[in-house]
Order: C-alpha cells, then structure tokens, then sequence
C-alpha cells in the first residue's frame, strides 16, 4: 500500500487510463497532482491554473491522453499529462462541482454547477462559442418535488447540482443531482423536454451518483444522509437510444429505490462500482473514514 501527505483537503481522485500506477488527486489549493505508487512521498507532475478549490478530476475513457477539471473558481479545464499548461479552458461561470467527459465520445465533456444548470461541450465546434453547444436547467416545472407530482405542483427553485454521470449503455442519458436530494435523469438530444426519470428518497444533499456499468437502468447515489443507495430508473428492457422524445408534459417516470447501505457514521461523499467480477460489487467511503466494499445485490434482496 502507498500513502501521500499533501498540504490541503483532496476533493477527488481518478486513476490514470494511460499508466496503471498512476492517480490523480484534486486539492483544495487549486493545484492537481499525479502521483505515482511506485515513488514514494511526493507526486511525480502537478499542475496549478485553478484559482480556487478542484472539486473534481476525470480521465478521459476514449482519447486516453486527455483529463478534465472542474474547479469553484467557475471553470473547466482540459489537461494532457504532456503539457506544463492545460490545453483548453471552459467558463461557466459558477461553482463546478462536477466534470466528466461522455464515455461515447472523446470530445464530449459535461458539467453541473451550482447555477443548477448541465452544461455540454463539444470540443470539435467553434472556440468563438467556447465549444458549449447545451445548457440544460437541471430544476423546472417537470422536476418533481415529491412521488405522484403533477404540473400544478409548479416549479422548483434552483438548488446547486454536485454531481453528474453518463449512463454507459445509452449515450445520450445524464443523470444529475445534488442539494435538492432529488435524481433526475435526462435525455441531452430534448433539453426543452425536462427529465426522463427522478427518484427521490434521500433526507439530504446527494454528493455521488454513479451508473452501472453492468446495467442500463441502475445507478447508486451517496448522501450527506449517509446512506448508500441502489436505484432503478424505470427505464427496464429499453434499448440504446430508445427514449421516447415525442412525449411532452412532466417527466414520465418516477424511479424506484432497490435498496439501502447505511453503515456509514458520517457523510458518504465517493461511491463508484467494481468492473470486473459480479455484477453487484461496488465501494463507498465518506466523513467517518472509512471505505466499504459491499454487494448492491444484497441490499435488494
């Protein structure tokens, strides 16, 4: 096992797709580092652009040579382990809590921020529009406030979104959440639509959500409730791209929660699911330091 002093509060971590040795670590002093566990004690490169607190850190799957950051001092950045300087920079102009590149794509890259709204941009359009090609309000007369919602509910308020992920079995479905305890999911290719799904249950902000990368309809959240849950958002037997985007009105599906986690004592702030093995396996870690390993399998039974 390998440990690393670092002089500020990690917010993130992601392994490197290019050196299996290698992970990167976001800071709260603006900096991101790459360490590598077989050198001991300091990182092997690190970068300092960001001007506030790096919330989040994410390999791209596809053009494995490339990273994203995301940072509260209301930016996005791009980076090549290759370069001193990051190859790109993204505004939004808010808090970013959450960024990650789309799975299907090398030049696709999401994030949410607590302007509450999901941004896309397309690497391959213009710089003049800074390559932003959606912004999607996460919170609108279709989101839900609680089970059996119905337009005269009316609209709810923005709150800040933490946290977003790329479903893996259909490329155009982004399920985000975050202070409103609500997960919602959408379909990027009808932004004016609202979302697919929600499903609602946890009693304070979501920090994590995570698909399944076994199954298209499951997804786990991690909660300041601490509690770990495991969802299906109703979208069962549908095929790859296979959203209905002719319907209009509310959202059309309420997910439901499968089951729970609860043995954390503190917030649960990381949540990710095992790609190899069983199906169900997938880790947890949170305030009362503590990582967990468990089966998503045995809490639905």
């Amino acid at each position: 096992m390998s440990s690393y002093t670092t002089q500020d509060a990690l917010y993130d971590v992601a392994w490197s797709e290019i050196h299996e040795n290698q992970a990167l670590v976001a800071s709260g002093d603006g900096s991101i580092k790459l360490f590598d566990i077989a050198v001991n004690e300091f990182p092997v490169q690190g970068w300092k652009e960001h001007s506030r607190e790096v919330f989040s850190v994410h390999w791209n799957l596809v053009a494995k040579d490339r990273f994203s950051s995301s940072s509260w001092d209301g930016t996005v950045k791009v980076w090549t382990p290759d370069r001193p300087q990051s190859l790109l920079t993204l505004p939004t102009n808010s808090c970013t809590y959450s960024a990650a590149f789309s799975p299907h794509s090398p030049d696709i890259l999401s994030c949410v921020a607590s302007d509450s709204y999901l941004r896309v941009f397309d690497l391959r359009t213009p710089a003049a529009t800074n390559h932003l090609t959606l912004q999607m309000p996460i919170h609108g007369a279709n989101s839900p406030q609680k089970p059996g919602f119905t337009p005269a509910t009316g609209p709810v308020s923005p709150s800040e979104a933490l946290t977003h992920d790329w479903n893996k079995y259909r490329p155009s479905v982004v399920a985000t959440a975050g202070v409103d305890r609500t997960i919602r999911t959408f379909d990027i290719r009808a932004p004016r639509q609202g979302p697919l799904s929600a499903m609602i249950g946890h009693e304070y902000a979501i920090r994590k959500v995570s698909w399944s990368p076994h199954l298209s309809h499951v997804l786990l959240s991690a909660s300041y409730d601490m509690t770990c849950r495991v969802w299906t958002d109703g979208s069962e037997g549908m095929l790859s791209g296979d959203a209905d985007l002719t319907r209009s009105g509310p959202i059309s599906t309420i997910g439901r929660e499968l089951g729970r986690m609860g043995r954390h004592t503190e917030f649960v702030t990381g949540i990710d699911w095992c790609l190899f093995g069983s199906e169900g396996w997938c880790a947890s870690c949170g305030w009362d330091e503590r990582l967990c390993v468990w089966d998503a399998r045995a809490v639905m039974a």
